[in-house]
């Protein structure tokens, strides 16, 4: 018998490029501009206010 080993592949924060945990504190919305983006941010960003930058229109945000 084979043992099968799952992997996952973790989302990562727009903002500071880090992955994000499955239920870490984090939020998604769609880029405030062009509106086809999902924009990730983990908790310490969003605390922080670190920018980021849609890689589809550009648009950066706080």
């Amino acid at each position: 018998m084979t043992e099968k080993t799952a992997t996952i592949t973790l989302i990562t924060c727009t903002s500071c490029g880090k992955p994000i945990p499955p239920a870490a504190e984090a939020t998604k919305f769609l880029c405030p501009n062009c509106g086809e983006i999902q924009i990730r941010r983990c908790g310490k960003c969003r605390k922080f206010g670190r920018p980021y930058k849609c890689p589809k229109c550009g648009f950066i945000g706080p």
